[in-house]
């Protein structure tokens, strides 16, 4: 055994080697809107000064439970984790148009400034804190990535300054929010001070690009309050009229996968009324009405596959939801309002909806089933070895809509429809951007831990 314990450590130092190779070619994967990410890389840093050390040290020996309670609330998950999660609750129970560009550019500003934040650090390759000084721990997991700038405060940065700009109630709290981040980073002994600050203005610095870059996405002039007047018609006080009017951020236009018009509705009515409620339909209806079902399986398999330990491949995904989300979103209410679908209670004002809720919009398409059909390709182009899972859950999700009495099984069909065709052009986008494929490089990695187990 003595004499192969050599040969593990050649494949173990072999495999870093890779991955550091890897993490230093993210800065040539290309990013969502800014053009070239060494125009952002920062100066040098200067070495840490012998306060600056104490100070870290300083800190580690007076923690109390506020601050260790800081420390792992802000290193849970992949630098936006925490971000995605504030911003998913803002924009869902948004009425504003603004709220789906204010997820796209949490996602796509992030992943843009943490490409650049990964030029910056394998220019310099700063060695964490306890690395340089024996006195400083780890309090965390240790970072593979160089120091600086500190990634989360990246990821701090654009969140205070997207949501400061969509949610200017919110600017003063979300900024604290970010410095309770960038001293639990210090803290933890993996960032100095001032790489939390360069990574907080980069990724301010960043956002502020985006914000800027997007300001014409949204319609120009308010809703006249036109409504077409025909018989058969969804009738009511309208959300989002506009949404459709939005610029396109993947698509070529609003309108480039329009589904047909609907139907008159007759066989679908008769179809709902005829249908029986179960406990498992009800069950089914009311969970996918009550829960962010696409979100928390994101975290999920992010966690089952380890990529919150990758910010660059985090960041990547995030991105893409976003994405898909933002031109999902508008190609669904572009439709909705060219057709203004009725939905079943105002087919028939004798039926009665299974769930209490009947959304305040046209239905058809339909939006769950939309954003399912989206996010279950998109799903599975990341994690294909369970294609067949997700798809199955976008059905599940779909038929949810049917059960609760809210739409029609055509709205459901159209809906799943158009969003597969989204993320199939959202995926087009990735295949381009030059990024490795988490998981099958995940596979080598396997492969080489098989070996070592066999010697």
């Amino acid at each position: 055994m003595k004499k192969k314990l050599p040969l593990i450590i050649v494949i173990c130092c072999m495999a870093a080697q890779l991955n550091a190779q890897q993490d230093a070619g993210v800065a040539n994967w290309k990013p969502w809107i800014i053009k070239n990410v060494k125009e952002f890389r920062i100066s040098q840093p200067v070495a840490p000064s012998k306060d600056e050390l104490k100070e870290i040290i300083h800190h580690q020996q007076h923690l109390d439970s506020a601050a260790w309670a800081q420390i792992y609330f802000w290193n849970a998950g992949a630098p936006g984790y925490r971000w995605q999660e504030m911003i998913n609750k803002l924009w869902m129970n948004d009425t504003a148009v603004t709220g789906a560009l204010s997820n796209l550019l949490l996602g796509t500003a992030i992943y843009d400034a943490t490409l650049a934040a990964w030029d910056t650090k394998y220019a310099y390759s700063r060695p964490r804190p306890y690395t340089v000084d024996g006195r400083i721990q780890a309090l965390i997991p240790k970072p593979t990535s160089p120091s600086f700038p500190c990634e989360y405060s990246v990821a701090a940065g654009v969140a205070a300054t997207v949501i400061g700009h969509f949610y200017p109630h919110l600017k003063d709290s979300v900024n604290k929010m970010a410095d309770q981040l960038m001293r639990s980073r210090i803290n933890a002994g993996v960032a100095f001070a001032g790489d939390t600050r360069a990574g907080f203005e980069l990724g301010k610095k960043i956002a502020l690009i985006q914000i800027n870059e997007t300001k014409g996405f949204l319609p120009p002039a308010a809703w006249d309050g036109k409504m077409p007047t025909a018989a058969g018609l969804w009738k009511g006080k309208p959300m989002f009229p506009q949404a459709g009017q939005q610029k396109t951020f993947v698509l070529e236009s609003a309108s480039q996968f329009r589904p047909g018009p609907p139907p008159d509705f007759a066989k679908d009515m008769a179809e709902l009324k005829s249908f029986k409620p179960t406990f498992r339909s009800m069950s089914n209806a009311f969970f996918y009405a009550s829960q962010p079902f696409w979100e928390d399986l994101l975290v999920k398999k992010m966690f089952e596959y380890n990529l919150h330990q990758d910010p660059p491949q985090a960041a990547r995904l995030y991105a893409t939801i976003a994405v898909a989300t933002y031109d999902g979103f508008i190609a669904c209410f572009d439709a909705k309002y060219a057709y203004w679908g009725t939905r079943p209670d105002q087919f028939d004002t004798t039926y009665k909806p299974a769930i209490i809720h009947t959304p305040p919009f046209p239905g058809y398409p339909s939006g769950h089933a939309m954003m399912s059909g989206a996010y279950s390709e998109l799903f599975a182009y990341f994690f294909p070895a369970e294609r067949n899972y997700f798809m199955k859950k976008a059905k599940d999700a779909a038929e949810s809509r049917f059960q609760a009495g809210i739409h029609f099984r055509t709205d459901n069909e159209a809906g799943l429809e158009l969003g597969r065709k989204v993320a199939g052009a959202v995926i087009n986008k990735l295949k381009t951007d030059g990024a490795r494929d988490a998981v099958k490089t995940a596979r080598p990695a396997k492969e080489s831990t098989q070996k070592i187990a066999r010697l």
